[in-house]
């Protein structure tokens, strides 16, 4: 459709204030104009509805959504991990897991877009370029790469040079995302995020996810020491070089824009939030609220990342950790247990979300001349008119995703 005018009950434009009995126009994807009150020309008036931009689910592994339930999570992250490598290893190699992958890839895209999400932040191992550029969600692809030893490295590296260009290629957005402190070597690290730099990528990676985490990297022991022995890829006479979670945050600074996810125990290590803070300008914190409460048993410290002044966002991981991808049960689950209020979980969903993808300029925000990536939620309950207390309340209905203007999901009704 060229052109659509909506009229809604409330529009929520997340980078102004709430616009009571608003209107949208929309054309040729892009939002034209916003206004108030009764607009010019043909209206469809979605009467109760509210209007909000499209959610932006900044770290996802889509590659898991064909899992029903969560792995276990009995053992913290090492044990969860183990089970994690144990299922990869089970699935046959070759073209049966390519359409395996490929599946689950637009099962979790379509739950997505459902979802009202309209933008993923995608952490890839193998790449899908035509699977990525479907109708469906726009996706930022971090292509994953992890490896210790020097013919792992450069396997990785050549394995991740191929994939980026094939992303570009395919009209991707493309990022970079070493694995984590304890599966990659220094060395492997600096090649990486000098493709970052040198190609002007994001980069995303996860950090401080544990306190085992810390234990490996500060002396080489603990849970992580054993998984890595058991899985055959720590070598004893020649241990890697692993960098600390502050020396890992000077590295990520490098590139243009970056994210630490989880985070959760950066105010364990020496000196990693104070570094964090001071590379805000191009560093922000990805949380998943229900992925860390089942692998820590605890909650992400908003209020330490907030006293520090840093950016925050948020995703739902996987199918693997989670068990489902709504973002909006994951802003209802910080809420819920007092760590943000309504305000700052639908920002963290859209607009502070956009920016960690260095996605900014494109969406996150209703206002015209940007993309017209929005999501419709109908109320059920009257009695809920403050806006934002609607959107998350639980009975609320997402009606449709639109992205550019085009529905990805659901239907326009009156």
């Amino acid at each position: 459709m060229n052109s659509l005018t909506l009229r809604a009950r409330c529009i929520l434009p997340i980078g102004s204030g709430p616009i009571e009995n608003g209107w949208i126009r929309i054309q040729c994807g892009r939002i034209a104009a916003i206004g108030r009150r009764q607009p010019p020309g043909t209206v469809h008036d979605l009467g109760d509805a509210i209007i909000l931009p499209g959610l932006v689910n900044a770290h996802t592994h889509l590659e898991f959504s064909d899992l029903e339930t969560p792995l276990a999570a009995v053992g913290g992250l090492p044990g969860w991990i183990q089970r994690l490598v144990q299922l990869r290893r089970s699935r046959p190699a070759g073209r049966t897991e390519d359409n395996r992958l490929s599946k689950a890839l637009r099962a979790g895209l379509l739950e997505s877009a459902v979802a009202g999400v309209t933008t993923v932040g995608e952490i890839a191992t193998g790449v899908v370029p035509n699977v990525y550029t479907a109708a469906g969600p726009r996706v930022s692809v971090y292509r994953e790469s992890l490896g210790f030893d020097a013919a792992a490295r450069d396997a990785a590296h050549g394995s991740l040079v191929r994939d980026i260009d094939r992303l570009t290629a395919a009209g991707c957005a493309a990022g970079i995302s070493p694995h984590a402190p304890y599966s990659v070597a220094a060395a492997l690290g600096k090649k990486l995020l000098g493709i970052a730099r040198h190609r002007q990528l994001p980069v995303a990676m996860h950090l401080a996810e544990s306190c085992d985490e810390h234990e490996l990297l500060a002396n080489g022991t603990g849970p992580f020491r054993r998984l890595l022995e058991d899985l055959g890829v720590w070598d004893a006479g020649a241990a890697p070089r692993l960098l600390s979670a502050a020396d890992w945050i000077t590295q990520l600074a490098q590139a243009p824009r970056g994210m630490v996810v989880h985070g959760t125990f950066l105010n364990a290590t020496d000196h990693a939030l104070e570094r964090l803070a001071r590379h805000r300008d191009r560093l922000c914190v990805v949380v998943c609220p229900r992925t860390t409460q089942l692998i820590s048993g605890l909650l992400p410290p908003l209020a330490l990342f907030r006293r520090a002044g840093i950016r925050l966002a948020i995703g739902t991981d996987s199918r693997a950790s989670n068990p489902d991808l709504s973002l909006l049960a994951e802003c209802r689950t910080l809420v819920a247990a007092g760590l943000a209020s309504p305000t700052e979980v639908l920002t963290m969903a859209t607009r502070n979300g956009a920016w960690g993808l260095m996605q900014e300029r494109r969406c996150g925000v209703l206002h015209p001349g940007r993309r017209a990536d929005l999501v419709i939620l109908r109320p059920t309950s009257t009695a809920l008119r403050d806006p934002l207390e609607a959107v998350l309340d639980p009975t609320t209905r997402i009606e449709t995703t639109l992205r550019s203007g085009r529905i990805i999901a659901g239907t326009l009704l009156p």
